[in-house]
């Protein structure tokens, strides 16, 4: 049985955030080509001496949960490529400070992993399903695999999670007709669906604003199907804004680029090769990976991640909001240039 952790330290920044949330990417490769994430033919990926173990993930995880990060999302990249992530997964599920652990996968090989990362202690499990049509799917995402990311949710539910999610990009002219679809086959299968407005970060090098289908515009259509949809009241610091429908079935919005939330975002994202990173939007990122692997005491680890952390200021999402002229984030050769610049290297 786990002992009750002593209450961590609460270390906010300099807009009152508090550090609590941790996106952990265990790797940068995937094996789908999105449209919104990876549409390019060619990737520079992170070389694997570089890429954390899991005893180094693990003991980085410690300190953040020292320092006030009871919540903890496993990403990609594709996190089911990583082998033996279920080992990683009983090592932070083992420390009491952690009270969330969830993951985020596209399913496709969740069919196969969900029992043994259940059994290791995982919570929750997020599904990307952007489209119920297989053939859109393909098109989508280069892959005929459709049939196994329902099979994955399926086998999830199976093993005995209970909290399962599915999280869509809603993209103009792409699968916006497909609303009410996805929150049907999410009631059907018990699983909370979570519309995700387009982002224009990473690899979303095909991005336009032209394409961005917002959380008004989504609401207005669902409402004209269900009838009144009403906000559920939250605590603030989720990603997602949930509504309700009539008959009580419960949704979500992520509304990052009409409606930003940098102001009450608690969330930082360490990636594969372990650095740290204080915003999706971020630029550049705070190395842990080579003073860990060079000796540096668990203090001077300590010290390095309060620092960056109290001396926080990013809100990038809402600085991209307010440019008069807004074309994707970074460039192909930018991409090229720097592969922590992708979103399926750092986690979204």
């Amino acid at each position: 049985m786990l002992q009750r952790a002593e209450p961590s330290p609460t270390f906010r920044d300099l807009l009152n955030r508090p550090l609590r949330s941790m996106r952990l990417s265990v790797t940068d490769r995937c094996n789908l080509r999105c449209q919104y994430c990876m549409p390019e033919e060619e990737y520079v990926w992170l070389p694997r001496k570089e890429i954390l173990t899991l005893e180094e993930a693990s003991s980085l995880i410690d300190i953040f949960a020292e320092l006030g990060v009871s919540k903890i999302r496993l990403t990609g990249g594709e996190p089911l490529i990583r082998r033996d992530l279920a080992a990683l997964v009983k090592m932070i599920a083992r420390n009491p400070r952690i009270e969330d652990l969830a993951i985020t996968t596209n399913g496709l090989l969740l069919a196969e992993s969900a029992q043994a990362l259940y059994d290791a202690g995982l919570h929750r499990v997020t599904v990307s399903l952007d489209t119920l049509r297989p053939d859109r799917f393909t098109a989508l995402t280069r892959k005929d695999s459709h049939a196994k990311v329902l099979d994955g949710i399926t086998a999830a539910q199976r093993a005995g999670f209970k909290d399962v999610k599915i999280d869509s990009v809603i993209m103009r002219g792409v699968n916006d007709d497909e609303l009410v679809d996805l929150l049907e086959f999410g009631r059907q299968r018990n699983a909370e669906v979570r519309f995700i407005e387009y982002m224009d970060v990473g690899g979303a090098t095909h991005w336009s604003m032209e394409k961005v289908v917002s959380r008004a515009e989504m609401l207005e259509v669902l409402t004209r199907q269900y009838g009144r949809v009403e906000p559920v009241a939250s605590a603030g610091w989720a990603p997602a804004d949930q509504f309700v429908l009539p008959d009580g079935t419960v949704f979500g919005i992520v509304a990052s680029t009409t409606t930003p939330f940098c102001r009450t975002c608690d969330r930082s994202r360490l990636t594969a090769d372990g650095t740290w990173y204080l915003c999706l939007y971020a630029q550049h990122g705070i190395d842990l990976r080579a003073p860990l692997r060079a000796g540096a005491s668990k203090a001077e680890l300590t010290s390095l991640i309060v620092a960056g952390w109290t001396g926080r200021r990013d809100r990038g999402a809402e600085e991209r909001q307010e440019l008069r002229f807004r074309d994707v984030l970074v460039s192909v050769e930018g991409l090229r240039h720097d592969s922590h610049l992708e979103m399926h290297t750092r986690g979204g």
